[in-house]
This record gives structure tokens, C-alpha cells and sequence, in this order.
């Protein structure tokens, strides 16, 4: 709370906007500033770099994501956090928000340890439908719960900045069901060595 956490929403809400208008590469401290209306040695002082306000951004994301389901089957989980990636990546600001960080973690060491710890977050929160179908005996013990939770969202993640195909309700189920298939295969389950 207070003026510190005001300034903090205001600052990265305004990096957001000039991430998904101009990217990462015209990220510019004194433009977010201004666009918070906060003065710019606030900015400077608090954050320094486009990097380490990207990173903020990223970990503020982390924070405020939704938590995973519990429908009771991993088929279904899996296709809610399917589904979740899709209506993320496809949300007219947050997927262009998204590209742009992933753009900048290309060429920003601290935008690309801020993804990594994003998305171990995020797959951290998922993993929980995995461990429970294990408990379920839907799945092999041993099975990787995070390899699972990354098989979902890969495809769909390939699919928006390789191929440019569609990302629907349909791509995510097939992404979900795939995933679902190989980790009842065992694909995922940890193997004993001789």
C-alpha cells in the first residue's frame, strides 16, 4: 500500500503500455515517467535500466497471475492452463505485452533471467495438476510434474512467434490433450538406471 505501491503500479503500468506501442527496443525511462506522471528521477533511481523495469514488470506479472485449476483430472486441468495461455497470448495488449518481453529477454540479460523467472513461477503453479494426478495414479510416480506443465504451453508459444497459426480454444485443447497423452504414456516419468 501507499505512495510507494501507487508509484509501482503506475510506473509499470505505463512500461506496459510502451512495450506493447513501440517494444523493447524504444523503451525509454523518461517517456514512462511521463506517461505515469511521476517525475523521472523516481524512475531513474528506482529502476535504472529498461532491463530492470522490464524485469519489475515481469515479476509484477508473475504476481498477479491466475492461480491453476483443480477440476479433479489432469485432462482438465490441463486444458484450463491451455486455454489460459491462449487467452493471454491472444488479449489484443497482453500478447503484444508478452512478444515484447520475450523480444527483450533477447537481448537484455535482466529481461531474460525476469522471463526464466516468470515462467518457473508460472509452471511452479500448474504443477500442483500434476502432482495431484500422480496422487491420482492417473499418471506414472515420478513423472516430471514441470516437463508436463511445459509440453502444454510450448506448443502454443511456438505457434505465436514461429509459425503465426491460429491460437484458438482448438489449439489449446490439442496442445492439453497431447501433453495428457504422453504423460499417462509415461513419457515424462523418471526412468531407473541399472
Amino acid at each position: 500500500g501507499g505512495r510507494t505501491a501507487r508509484v509501482r503500479t503506475a510506473v509499470l503500468r505505463a512500461a506496459g503500455d510502451a512495450l506493447v506501442e513501440h517494444g523493447f527496443d524504444a523503451l525509454d525511462l523518461t517517456d514512462v515517467a511521463r506517461r505515469a506522471q511521476v517525475g523521472k528521477t523516481t524512475v531513474y533511481r528506482r529502476w535504472g535500466t529498461p532491463g530492470a523495469l522490464a524485469a519489475d514488470l515481469l515479476a509484477d506479472m508473475a504476481e498477479q497471475s491466475v492461480s491453476r485449476a483443480d477440476t479433479g483430472a489432469l485432462g482438465s486441468d490441463l486444458r484450463a492452463n491451455a486455454r489460459l495461455v491462449v487467452t493471454t497470448l491472444t488479449d489484443p495488449r497482453q500478447g503484444r505485452l508478452f512478444t515484447a518481453l520475450i523480444a527483450a529477454s533477447l537481448c537484455n540479460e535482466q529481461a531474460a533471467q525476469a522471463l526464466h523467472r516468470f515462467y518457473a513461477v508460472r509452471i511452479e503453479e500448474w504443477a500442483g495438476c500434476v502432482r495431484d494426478a500422480v496422487s491420482r495414479g492417473e499418471v506414472p510416480a515420478g513423472t516430471d510434474p514441470h516437463a508436463v506443465i511445459a509440453a502444454v504451453s510450448g506448443p502454443l508459444y511456438y505457434t505465436l512467434l514461429n509459425t503465426g497459426g491460429t491460437l484458438d480454444e482448438r489449439a489449446a485443447d490439442r496442445a492439453a490433450d497431447a501433453a495428457t497423452t504422453a504423460a499417462r504414456a509415461g513419457v515424462w516419468a523418471a526412468r531407473a538406471t541399472a
